[in-house]
């Protein structure tokens, strides 16, 4: 089934969060009682929810869209390229301008999403942050309504599960174990909040999501029985 997809139709991405706030009690009252709510079956008795407030970033309600990196197939005859980006900054912004990207060029019925663990993550935190900032979701996000197969999102972790709904496996395991080569990553997911809030270091965290938009493509092709893109074929525009 996954060799009958163009694979310039797919537009591949990742996002990178952060707590909306740098520390707990720069919430307010109310903000503050919630996310210890929100918080108390993931905490242990010992942490606190300022502590554990550390990992507020991975909950849409909490966090905010610093990064979305995208990256797609294009073809000149037996010429392959794959062309990376992002969009960063204001989250409102980059949020209107990844809508953009959505309803210009990969709009149509015949276009797909593709992430990393994005149908629990990526694909929903977009969604709900859009609907915060009074966004209006574009069709590839809307899923109301829509049946199983008619969802237009691909998971490179589900596709990896076949089936076996408890297993989680990481992109970098993942790519590991089918012989990708690692990325030179700097950094990893559990750094990115001291790297924007005390580094002030956005291009790092960029360059970090592209990477793994590139790993991502590369588990797709791996999972078709293709050949991995080299270096001369990524394209950062």
């Amino acid at each position: 089934m996954l060799h009958t997809i163009n694979l310039g139709h797919i537009l591949f991405l990742d996002i990178e969060t952060v707590p909306e706030q740098e520390k707990f009690e720069q919430l307010d009252q109310t903000k503050q009682e919630l996310w210890e709510h929100k918080s108390r079956y993931q905490r242990k008795d010992e942490i606190t929810p300022e502590d554990f407030y550390e990992r507020a970033g991975i909950w849409a309600e909490f966090g905010k869209i610093i990064c979305i990196s995208v990256g797609y197939f294009n073809f000149k005859g037996d010429i392959r390229n794959f062309r990376v980006t992002s969009f960063h900054g204001e989250e409102e912004t980059l949020l209107k301008e990844f809508k953009l990207l959505l309803e210009s060029h990969f709009a149509g019925p015949k276009h797909l999403l593709c992430a990393h663990n994005g149908k629990e993550f990526d694909f929903p935190y977009i969604a709900r942050r859009m609907l915060i900032h009074k966004i209006g979701l574009p069709q590839k996000l809307n899923l109301f309504g829509k049946k199983p197969w008619e969802v237009p999102h691909l998971d490179t972790m589900e596709l990896w599960k076949f089936g076996d709904y408890k297993h989680y496996t990481s992109l970098k395991l993942m790519a590991n174990v089918l012989g990708i080569p690692s990325p030179k990553e700097d950094i990893d997911g559990g750094m990115v909040k001291d790297v924007y809030y005390l580094d002030n270091d956005l291009d790092r965290i960029i360059t970090y999501c592209e990477l793994d938009v590139v790993t991502t493509a590369q588990v797709f092709l791996r999972l078709r029985n293709e050949d991995l893109l080299d270096k001369t074929e990524i394209k950062q525009i």
